[in-house]
């Protein structure tokens, strides 16, 4: 094998230098010096013979010699001292490939990416004692930046106390720059790190998109016209010798009798125990006596009712564990002789064995009733309660058989089975698992077999009595067609070594040849990698006697350097080079193709140094220019004696290939299998393949079976294997080989941070194209920089090396990786790990931004279409343009009534005169006890003090703002009227909450101060809090206004109550934060209050015999008018739940409505939903307590949004139990510039849904789908429109008047629309903006208020009460929170719906944009170590549901997500709190 050293040559290098180098080759294979240590001093070295050489990477310098067939086959010199390669893996090495990797990382140097940030807890794993402290830890500066920023990350950071209703900006703590991004964040820096790493071009420019007029094309991406094409003749089919006519036995049972009889003392098979002794020699005599007994047991002493349990032709399972090949053979033959079919399937440990289902559905399909297995098997499978073997998840019933010899039975002397000759039927099935998962048999036929046995003996010399180590599973592929078939054709003895032995002493098999004097050997290269890893001490081995080593798994990548470094080691202890015999065997085609040692006529053997960008293409170059992507394979002989073999193309109809070209293997010979045992369809597609010319011609008029192997023929009519089909990922238009990308991940240094040989490679399918995902081990020792560091390395490796992007490189703890029945790892079942979430990595890196590159083109925004012909183009297309109103409010100025009912003030004191016992307000609190009441009289009476406290104690003059602190309560009402008496304006102010002062409590100061209050009114308990100490570390005590509790002011009477000049005079002013975060004041008049409440009264049809039931809070909105404004109106009762006291009692409300028979109930999402979730299970229980909502005629949900239909459909569906009417439930619409545009009310039609393409939404399109089709999404009306409301939809741009199901901004025209915004510096043009607008074509003299929400007009066929047509809204979502992302307008909301979906411990999400990138955090509702399996799942989500790329994905723990009183995610919130580092993520993920 070519030195590290020797392409140095050219130059004679002196005595000592030599030495130093050899010495620190020794060092460096032993693991005491870093490749960068060995490079640094290998250089210096050098430098004083080569200068040339200074400063330049030696590995870059040295250009390897490939070795040509002369070479390989010449013996090596002897080396002084033979390079022992402990610590590094020599199995998938090889130098080039080293090089390769070396190269690729040094073009990549200046490449810096983010760091994935973990809490400190996620690292259970790892010991706490093995962390190394960041600071004392010098790692590799080529991956991570700024590392002393994030050397704390695992500190305690401040917690972000739920930010519930926090405006923006009020914490003063964090710097901003303009941009409103704290200065000194370290997320901040990280992500500007992670847009440097995208803004870098990566890929050439991607070929034009197609866009359709809605839908959006993901990219066609078009082959490269300059990709190599081969260019060779056409292949011609390659025939194997004949078979020799010797005197072959007419079938193997009949040579097994003929030993059996005339050999019976010669040994058959030796089994080892753990410690490598031999425990027991099986003889001919007494294989062929046991099987005869256990043929006879099976055939005449098993019954079922009288009748024989099996018949010919029946399947039976062989459950036999790798340490005993001894029973296993007895029971195979056993079964061959009894003619039956043997199922030969690993022993089942647990109940959740990697691909036990797998297995159970094989047995089911080849109906197996019956398993053999030994008595200690027997005992250590897992037992149910009765002491029977447990039925496997999956698994048909089995009746467990144990054929240990004292529950045989001997046969009489005249009985004797039929040995016939060897014919078509069955004769054993062996398992297969393709690349999904699933496990087919694999029927080889009696004539097959036999066929199979003679041409390996052909092939492979064998003759009478020789020895054959045997290190392979013995039950199934090579070690089954070795080890138990062959053998017996020619009397060998084989000697069979357990894995168990293997893993003790890897040396083992060594030794059995050199004890046993074996001729041949039978290995993978795990074996001899393994045996190089141990020989050491070993002096005294020799392999002289050996002449056949069978490489069984030569066809893969790393196979050649394992042999390589194996007869570098083992030449000089015996081993000839022509021994090692590679060779190539698929589960249909047995063996393909075996090199022969030249004695038995094999030429020389060759390798091939192939392109590996050739290769991607399906194209076999030789000369690669690149000398760094190339990949060495050797060939695996030739074809099988009697065979005849081609290569076709892939995919589509079985061309023969061109002789430059990588294709399937296909083989025609008597020794393949015959089919998947009832599976018809696929054995015809792979057994019965007819291979055609390029004119279409047949190759042949026998059919060939497909072997699942990708090579081509090379020089001498040998055969080369460069993959396998089930290892093929195609991503874009190249292919690329699992293996291959293996040994790539493992020339990165990897023995420091994972395990070799536990890395899985497969590709998942996202967004209609294959994506690489690399999974593996990685050491308890290893660092979490380390680790990282070594991923982002194999990313480059592999980028550079395979030009093909990894999509995610996920790192496990040891030891949790699916296993393989022998070592290994098992692929299809990590890659379903993974895509349920199940993998729990505790490292993850993914790369969609390089990876995914057929994303549709973003949106390219038009020149927009004027307003004037957007009206023309409607009329043309006999559109109406969307506008809708509420029903007529008679003019009610000239009458009595309306002067009364103009102020709200006048209309309590009405009450008070006329019906002064009436009930208006009743509290309850969480027992469900009336606390407080209120009829008009009481309330007027304590208006009267509060407005007398006023004027007396705080002196204040009508005018004056008055903020009112206080709980949900009737104090909250009776202090709004005492307001209004006075002429003061009230605004109410929801109070801090005394656990979470620091949060809330600069909340209230700022509404305080931005409303300009001159005095706060509040209860004794929120006064002492206010002035507390604890307060005075948030807000300063001083700062406050005059603050008055009305708990006891003294009874007095005001002399007159204020009356307002005009009904434009300020009423009250309704603060709150909007989901973006802003605090915003909007004023009321006092026309604006009583329009609200006498359109309130109309659409509910509320009188004083009614009562209404609300659980709301009454702070601003709807909400506020609700609670303390609509009985003073409308004289009903109002039964009030406060809704903190639900976190005590769930069931509250509902008992409420059901107590006090409301048939008009409102409600918030946040409180529907604790219901649905805390209630979900109890509707019995609430039933038994009498809880009955059959009176209720309409359920409305107050809400600023799009109606969320999965919640109030579960809704009425879990509560139909106890009588809520299905169609109760419906929903409203308010916003700021008017709190109730639309309120289902107790008349008209029911609410429509309509379902709408989410892509086209994405567009700013509508367009009306069926239910159920793909991308639909669901939407119902949110409501009607109320009395004197007229709604209009407008583009959001041009502000001209759109059309029926057209996308625009809601405006609303009506007389309780607000006035405008009350800021500190009233912002006028902002004022005039929202206020005041007017279309920019048709009718341009109404005055509109924007809404700021986008949604869309529907004509039904509905007929509402006037007997008009109804026309339905529908609000599609906030204009400030969606995403312009791509050119196109996303709804968080929408992302955050499919998030949800991606897995079940996903609680909350929410999403938001951060210079261009979306970030997307969720809570984790679960083990903080399986955080990590998210990151995926959400990116693959996002990506196929919406085409948009993750930038930065946030796990956090449940509750961290801001939510405020209406159940509205304040997405800005967490924004900032993110930016600002204040989450205190479980795990942040920046996707490349």
């Amino acid at each position: 094998m070519a030195e590290r050293g020797c392409p140095l040559e050219a130059v004679q290098l002196p005595a000592e230098v030599r030495e130093s180098l050899a010495e620190l080759e020794l060092e460096l294979s032993e693991g005491d010096i870093t490749q960068k240590g060995y490079e640094k001093k290998r250089a210096k070295l050098l430098a004083r013979c080569v200068p040339l050489i200074q400063g330049v990477d030696p590995s870059l310098q040295v250009e390897n010699s490939i070795l040509g067939p002369a070479q390989a086959s010449a013996p090596a010199p002897k080396q002084p001292k033979p390079r022992p390669s402990n610590a590094r893996d020599e199995r998938f090495r090889s130098d080039v490939h080293t090089e390769a990797v070396q190269a690729a990382l040094a073009k990549h140097k200046e490449r810096k990416m983010p760091m994935p940030s973990k809490r400190r807890s996620v690292l259970t794993h790892a010991s706490v004692e093995a962390y190394t402290p960041p600071d004392l830890h010098s790692a590799p500066p080529d991956v991570t930046t700024g590392l002393v920023q994030h050397q704390h990350a695992y500190c305690e950071r401040p917690q972000l106390a739920s930010v519930r209703g926090v405006p923006r900006g009020c914490r003063g703590s964090v710097l901003e720059t303009a941009g409103g991004v704290p200065v000194n964040s370290r997320v901040s820096s990280k992500i500007q790190q992670l847009l440097n790493t995208l803004k870098r071009p990566k890929r050439p420019p991607l070929k034009e998109f197609f866009v359709d007029d809605f839908e959006e094309l993901l990219e066609v991406q078009q082959p490269d016209p300059n990709q190599p094409k081969p260019e060779g003749s056409q292949m011609a089919v390659l025939r194997g010798e004949p078979l020799a006519e010797s005197s072959w036995p007419p079938s193997l049972l009949a040579a097994l009798q003929q030993w059996g009889t005339t050999q019976p003392k010669a040994p058959c098979l030796t089994a080892l125990d753990t410690a490598g002794k031999a425990v027991y020699t099986l003889t001919y005599g007494k294989l062929w006596s046991r099987s005869l007994k256990l043929a006879y047991t099976l055939l005449n002493k098993l019954t079922n009712k009288n009748e024989p349990l099996l018949k010919p032709g029946d399947r039976v399972a062989l459950v036999f564990p790798n340490s005993d090949p001894v029973m296993f053979m007895v029971a195979f033959y056993g079964c061959l002789l009894a003619e039956l079919v043997p199922v030969p399937i690993e022993v089942p440990l647990t109940r959740k064995d990697a691909g036990s289902q797998q297995v159970g559905f094989l047995l089911g399909s080849c109906g197996v009733s019956l398993a053999l297995t030994t008595d200690a098997c027997q005992k250590g499978l897992p037992k149910a309660q009765t002491g029977e073997v447990v039925t496997f998840k999956g698994w048909p019933p089995l009746t467990w058989l144990v054929i240990d010899g004292k529950h045989l039975t001997k046969p009489p002397k005249d009985w004797n089975p039929a040995v016939q000759d060897a014919g078509p039927g069955t004769a054993y099935i062996e398992y297969k698992t393709s690349k999904e998962g699933s496990t087919v048999g694999v029927a080889v036929s009696h004539a097959s077999l036999l066929a199979q046995c003679q041409a390996l003996t052909q092939a492979c010399g064998y003759s009478e009595a020789e020895t054959l180590t045997n290190v392979l599973d013995f039950k199934r592929d090579a070690g089954l067609w070795h080890g138990v078939l062959t053998s017996i054709l020619k009397r060998i003895h084989v000697v069979s070594i357990p894995y168990a032995l293997m893993k003790a002493n890897p040396l083992s098999w060594i030794q059995k040849v050199c004890v046993y004097k074996a001729q041949a050997a039978l290995v993978k290269s795990r074996d001899m990698h393994w045996s190089l890893l141990a020989q050491r001490g070993q002096r005294d081995v020799s392999l002289s006697s050996l002449r056949l080593l069978i490489v069984a798994d030569g066809a893969n990548p790393w196979s050649i350097s394992s042999c390589d470094a194996f007869l570098n080691v083992f030449q000089a202890r015996g081993l000839r080079p022509e021994v090692i015999c590679p060779c190539a065997s698929s589960p249909e085609a047995l063996t393909v193709a075996i090199r022969r040692p030249p004695d038995l006529g094999g030429p020389p053997p060759r390798r091939a140094v192939l392109s590996m960008s050739g290769l991607s293409h399906g194209v076999i170059r030789v000369d690669a220019e690149e000398k760094l992507s190339v990949l060495t394979v050797q060939d695996v002989g030739q074809v099988m004696p009697g065979a005849n073999v081609c290569v076709v193309k892939v995919e589509g109809t079985p061309h023969l290939c061109k002789t430059d070209e990588v294709g399937e293997i296909c083989v025609d010979s008597s020794a393949t299998a015959t089919a998947y045992y009832g599976l018809l369809g696929i054995t015809k597609n792979v057994f019965e393949t007819v291979p055609v010319t390029a004119g279409g011609a047949p190759v042949s008029d026998r059919p060939f079976t497909r072997t699942g192997l990708l090579g081509f023929i090379g020089p001498d009519d040998l055969v080369f294997v460069v993959g396998k089909l089930d290892g093929l990922m195609v991503v874009g238009f190249r292919r690329h080989n699992a293996d291959d990308v293996v040994a790539t991940a493992l020339a990165v240094e990897p023995m420091k941070f994972v395990y070799r040989g536990r890395i899985a490679v497969f590709s998942v399918t996202v967004l209609h194209d294959d994506r690489i995902v690399l999974v593996a081990e990685q050491r308890p020792d290893a660092s979490e920089e380390d680790s990282f560091q070594w991923m982002s390395r194999v990313l480059q490796a592999i980028d550079s090396i395979h030009q093909v992007g990894v999509y995610c490189l996920a790192l496990v703890p040891a030891n949790t990786l699916p296993k393989a029945p022998l070592g290994g790892i098992h692929v299809s079942e990590t890659k379903q790990r993974f895509l349920e979430g199940m993998l729990h990595p505790c490292n993850v890196l993914m790369c969609p931004h390089t990876c995914v590159t057929n994303l549709p083109k973003p949106r390219q925004k038009q020149p927009e279409v004027g307003p004037a012909s957007m009206i023309v183009g409607n009329l043309v297309a006999g559109k109406r343009i969307a506008q809708a109103s509420g029903r007529e409010l008679s003019h009610l100025e000239d009458s009595e009534q309306a002067r009364k009912f103009l102020f709200l003030p006048d209309v309590l004191q009405w009450r008070a005169h006329t019906t002064p016992e009436h009930p208006l307000f009743l509290l309850l609190n969480a027992k469900g006890t009336v606390t407080s009441t209120a009829t008009c009289v009481q309330l007027h009476k304590k208006a009267e003090r509060v407005a007398a406290a006023l004027m007396e104690k705080a002196r204040l003059s009508a005018g004056a703002h008055v903020a009112l602190v206080y709980p949900p309560g009737v104090d909250l009402i009776a202090a709004f009227y005492g307001c209004l008496y006075c002429g003061c304006v009230p605004v109410t102010v929801r109070p801090p909450h005394p656990q979470n002062l620091a949060t809330t409590l600069p909340t209230v100061k700022m509404i305080v101060e931005v409303s300009k209050s001159a005095c706060v009114l509040t209860t004794q308990a929120i006064m002492r809090l206010l002035r507390s100490k604890e307060a005075a570390a948030t807000v300063d005590a001083r700062t406050w206004p005059t603050i008055l509790d009305t708990d006891d002011i003294p009874k007095k009477k005001v002399a007159s109550v204020f009356r307002p000049p005009s009904p434009d005079v300020l009423a009250y002013l309704d603060f709150s934060v909007s989901t973006t975060g802003i605090l915003a004041g909007v004023k009321m008049s006092h026309a604006a209050t009583s329009a609200l409440c006498r359109s309130i009264k109309l659409q509910c049809e509320l009188y004083p015999s009614r009562q209404i039931a609300i659980c709301l809070d009454p702070y601003c909105g709807l909400g506020f008018a609700l609670w303390c404004l609509c009985s003073v109106y409308s004289g009903h009762q109002s039964v009030l739940v406060p809704p903190p006291e639900l976190e005590t009692n769930v069931s509250l409300w509902l008992w409420a409505v059901s107590q006090y028979k409301a048939r008009v109930t409102f409600c918030s999402y946040s409180v529907m939903e604790m219901c649905a979730r805390g209630l979900g299970a109890q509707t019995a229980a609430l039933r038994m307590k009498g809880v009955n909502l059959s009176c209720v005629r309409t359920c409305m949900v107050v809400a600023e949004e799009r109606p969320r239909i999965a919640l109030t459909q579960s809704f009425s569906k879990l509560f139909r139990d106890l009588g809520l009417p299905a169609r109760a439930v419906s929903t409203t619409f308010g916003c700021r510039v008017n709190v109730a545009i639309c309120l289902q009310g107790t008349a008209g039609p029911d609410p429509t849904t309509v379902y709408v393409d989410m892509r086209a939404l994405r567009h700013d399109r509508v367009r009306l789908v069926e239910r159920g089709s793909p991308h639909s999404l669901p939407l119902t009306e949110s409501g009607k429109i109320l009395p004197g409301v007229k709604v209009i939809i407008a583009h959001t741009e041009t502000r001209g008047p759109l059309g029926d199901s057209h996308l625009g901004e809601i405006w609303v025209s009506s007389p309780h629309n607000a006035t405008g915004y009350y800021t500190v510096y009233g912002e006028e043009g902002l004022h005039a903006d929202h206020f005041s607008a007017r279309l920019s074509f048709g009718d341009t003299q109404t005055v509109w208020a924007r809404t700021g929400f986008l949604g869309f007009l529907r004509r039904t066929e509905l007929t509402d009460a006037s007997g008009e047509r109804h026309d339905a809204l529908y609000v599609v979502g906030s204009l400030d929170e969606t995403l312009e992302l791509r050119g196109m307008r996303y709804h968080p909301i929408d992302i955050e719906t499919s998030v949800i979906r991606a897995h079940r411990s996903i609680a909350e999400c929410a999403v938001f944009t951060w210079t261009n990138l979306l970030v997307v955090v969720v809570e984790l509702d679960g083990l903080e170590q399986d955080a990590l399996d998210l990151v995926a799942l959400v990116t693959n989500v996002v990506l196929e549901e919406h085409h948009l790329v993750v930038g930065v994905v946030v796990i956090v723990d449940p509750g961290v997500i801001p939510i405020n009183s209406r159940g509205e995610k304040q997405r800005m919130h967490l924004r900032d709190g993110f930016l600002a580092d204040q989450l205190d993520p479980i795990y942040v993920a920046y996707n490349m």
